[in-house]
């Protein structure tokens, strides 16, 4: 029995070492590294609170009115004069019932591991952004703020009116912010880390082979 254990926790130490490893490694590699001769248009930015990362976009532009898809009368202060929208994809339990890490559950944390779970789009309006270590500025061209649209519209699961479907909770951050459902699964291999990265690899904007962790992303857009 002894034996046993022994060869289940060495085993798990070498799985999880090998994640890491590849995660670094992998995020630190560079697609849509290449230049663009299309105007660099529109300003957006990744912003992460140390473990997740947002989107943050333009909340009005000719492509798109944000607001009309996540109103700003979902939110619990309702102001409408807000500048920017952030945008999150993660496990729906680590949103919902996840509000600091100390609240984290066994439960919650296998359910979001193992991709079992429901995913929600986090959405939250602001007016200002600060630049700093943990939210980068990216200039993009009209052609890759139309793909990264596309992108978070097929994250959306909408409802028999083919409208995003509002998550009626009280796990609201602040004054300014709702959850939506989503489609996909979050796992170890695709977290909402993984998920900001791709809507910049699918938009065709500099991003990593593949992260797991916010640090990835972040360094793809720090000054060299």
């Amino acid at each position: 029995m002894f034996k046993y254990i022994l060869f289940t926790i060495i085993t798990l130490i070498v799985l999880i070492g090998i994640y890491l490893l590849s995660e670094r490694i992998l995020s630190r590699i560079s697609v849509n590294d290449t230049g663009n001769s299309e105007p660099k248009n529109i300003t957006m930015y990744v912003m992460s609170n140390g473990v997740h990362t947002d989107l943050v976009l333009p909340t009005k532009t000719v492509f798109i009115d944000w607001s009309t898809l996540f109103s700003f009368e979902n939110t619990l202060g309702k102001k409408n004069d807000f500048k920017y929208i952030a945008i999150g994809w993660g496990d729906k339990g680590f949103y919902l019932n996840t509000p600091e890490w100390k609240d984290l559950k066994a439960s919650t944390a296998f359910v979001a591991a193992t991709g079992i779970g429901e995913t929600a789009l986090h959405v939250t309006y602001y007016n200002n952004i600060q630049l700093d270590e943990s939210t980068k500025s990216i200039q993009i061209t009209d052609t890759q703020y139309q793909n990264l649209i596309k992108y978070i519209e097929n994250s959306i699961e909408l409802g028999s009116d083919s409208k995003p479907q509002l998550i009626e909770t009280t796990a609201q951050y602040g004054q300014n912010d709702a959850f939506y459902e989503a489609h996909r699964s979050y796992s170890i291999f695709f977290t909402c880390n993984s998920w900001t990265n791709d809507a910049l690899k699918t938009a065709g904007i500099k991003a990593s082979k593949w992260v797991a962790f916010d640090k990835g992303i972040l360094y793809q857009h720090s000054a060299k």
